[in-house]
């Protein structure tokens, strides 16, 4: 039995793990961010001990405890180096949980712990793996020789950040072009709003109306009732997704390679045009090539993995 941590910006959600992936129970509360360092961390502490109580098991069950949290970690100190939505630098982490648990603690980066989570949930013996999130950005995490690929100083591993098209669209992280700022979901959002404008009488322009607002699914859902210019949008975002993930395989070649994040549940709708047009662009076509799938975990991921990661090392 592991714990795991999964800490965001809104809730702390802790999870006992088993040693096949299942979560036997969790709890959350909520993060408070404003709040100071060591107060957030006596909340951390305080709900792993409330879930072991109502587990109704002894500490002495408990192996690990991993960490998943936002911002650059490093991972042999336990120290997060920058969370800039936590307000923290050079945060201790591992050496303030160590104040109230007697066992080995690991700190991972949250997509980190998520990719680690989601590699573990396979379930087959695979060596190099890579993990997609379709979210708010673009994020993931690369695990490479059955080992989460950190960089040199745990910063590694932003792959929604390199260049996609160069001078392209400003990006949230101060550069123009990236990847993340062609095949996030607010990417998605951004391009249905301006097929909207330009089209009044689609059906994703009625939608809108309806419902008074632009999400994922605005275009997909339009596009599967056979909008044609919802269908352009899809297709034009699924081929800036294929684009950088044919790059991370020709980069990578992993064996696996998972899309999650909420788009993620668009299943073959998104995963079949992906998967042909990465199969006409791969760099190398006459080997076998990298299985392409979606993501298991949701938002369990983090938990599972930052509980698993702990575990391992």
């Amino acid at each position: 039995m592991n714990l795991g941590i999964d800490l965001g910006g809104t809730n702390i959600v802790a999870g006992l793990v088993d040693d096949n992936c299942n979560i036997i129970k969790k709890m959350s509360v909520p993060t408070l961010a404003e709040r100071s360092f060591e107060e957030i961390i006596k909340d951390m502490a305080h709900l792993c001990n409330r879930l072991i109580e109502e587990a109704k098991i002894d500490i002495s069950e408990v192996k690990a405890l991993g960490v998943g949290t936002p911002g650059a970690v490093d991972n042999k100190k336990g120290i997060v180096l920058h969370a800039g939505n936590l307000g923290w630098h050079n945060a201790p982490i591992k050496n303030e949980l160590g104040k109230y648990f007697k066992m080995p603690i690991n700190i991972e980066n949250d997509a980190n712990a998520a990719a680690y989570g989601e590699y573990i949930a396979c379930g087959v013996d695979i060596d190099d793996f890579l993990f997609i999130t379709l979210g708010t950005g673009v994020g993931g995490g690369i695990i490479i020789n059955k080992k989460i690929y950190r960089g040199f100083n745990g910063a590694g591993a932003e792959l929604g950040h390199f260049t996609l098209v160069h001078d392209g669209i400003h990006c949230s992280c101060g550069k123009a072009g990236c990847w993340e700022a062609y095949a996030s979901v607010s990417a998605l959002i951004s391009q249905t709003a301006e097929a909207i404008e330009e089209n009044p009488d689609s059906l994703m322009a009625k939608s809108y109306k309806s419902v008074g607002e632009i999400n994922g699914r605005t275009a997909f859902d339009a596009a599967k009732a056979g909008d044609k210019a919802a269908q352009r949008v899809v297709k034009k975002y699924l081929e800036y997704v294929a684009d950088g993930i044919c790059s991370m395989v020709n980069i990578f070649e992993p064996e696996v390679l998972l899309i999650g994040g909420g788009i993620s549940k668009e299943g073959d709708y998104l995963l079949k045009p992906i998967a042909e047009y990465c199969e006409k662009n791969y760099f190398c076509k006459n080997i076998r090539q990298t299985r392409l799938g979606i993501a298991e975990l949701g938002n369990d991921a983090g938990i599972i993995g930052a509980a698993l990661a702990g575990a391992a090392d």
